[in-house]
């Protein structure tokens, strides 16, 4: 049983690096591409189809059945609520606001398969319990920090993040019911689902236009960040599905929903937003949530 919480732990932090750097890549290519919803549909069409590409060839090697029933249910579902999700929380990365966006998804991500989980897995023990609350503390610390050379998230841009938040959190518990059928295949069947959702939204979009307006193009730099968020997306979504094969879903959940501490650290890096002493903290903070939920 300790070698399955320290596993299931393990992977869900991995997943966690691995979003964030995936949230990252796929802000920037959202921002390159205009920033808009329009935007950042197509770039998901594009991570996703490419994504669900490799996701087939693997499955092919591997030999794994096509699912069926409610596994198969579960995993369109996951990926009807994760393109949404994804294009909302996209766009309030592109504003600029990538602080307040990642803790305030981050932190309803981690809430509701947490409350599903205490449902149907029975209430975690206190220290989880504990450990829970004080990641999310750490997930505000982190990502929500005043800084003073990212711009201030607007109400436009909350609600994105919010409607983001709760889509992840949704996925989350649709990944861990889809997940019975495996690691490949409920990716690729999410995929399938996000994919059909973002090309009725681009299409809806597409008759609205008004004649004359000019078609949008993803630029070649846009596709290139585009890639590394399939990347790193992809293998942190397979490694979530395992870390919920692996134990509780709460656990798996919350320690994954730590992702923005590699969006800020990236953004730091990367877009000069330097961390605060706030965020120190919270990386500190972090730090003692994870080695309570993994005692």
């Amino acid at each position: 049983m300790e070698m399955a919480v320290h596993g299931n732990a393990l992977l869900a932090l991995a997943a966690a690096v691995l979003w964030g750097g995936g949230d990252f890549s796929g802000g920037i290519a959202v921002k390159n591409a205009g920033g808009t919803m329009g935007a950042a549909l197509r770039v998901i069409l594009l991570s996703h189809a490419v994504s669900l590409g490799i996701l087939l060839m693997l499955a092919w090697w591997r030999g794994d059945a096509f699912p069926h029933g409610a596994a198969l249910t579960w995993g369109l579902l996951a990926g009807a609520t994760a393109g949404i999700a994804l294009a909302c929380f996209y766009v309030a990365l592109s504003r600029g606001a990538m602080g307040a966006s990642a803790a305030l998804s981050g932190l309803l991500a981690a809430a509701i398969p947490a409350a599903v989980s205490a449902g149907a897995e029975g209430s975690p023990s206190l220290m989880h319990l504990v450990g829970f609350l004080v990641a999310g503390a750490a997930i505000w610390l982190i990502a929500a920090g005043p800084n003073p050379e990212a711009k201030t998230a607007d109400r436009g841009t909350i609600w994105l993040a919010v409607v983001g938040g709760v889509g992840f959190g949704i996925y989350f518990v649709a990944l861990k019911f889809a997940g019975r059928a495996g690691v490949i295949w409920p990716l690729a069947t999410a995929r399938m689902g996000s994919l059909t959702v973002c090309s009725l939204l681009v299409a809806g979009m597409a008759l609205k236009a008004k004649a004359g307006e000019a078609k949008l193009q993803l630029s070649r730099l846009a596709m290139l960040w585009a890639m590394g968020a399939v990347l790193l997306d992809t293998t942190g979504n397979l490694l979530f599905i395992a870390a919920t094969r692996a134990g509780r879903l709460d656990v798996a959940a919350v320690l994954a929903s730590l992702y923005p501490a590699s969006t800020i650290l990236l953004a730091a890096w990367m877009l000069r937003e330097r961390p605060t002493r706030r965020q120190g903290l919270g990386m500190a903070v972090a730090a003692a949530a994870v080695v309570m939920i993994t005692l």
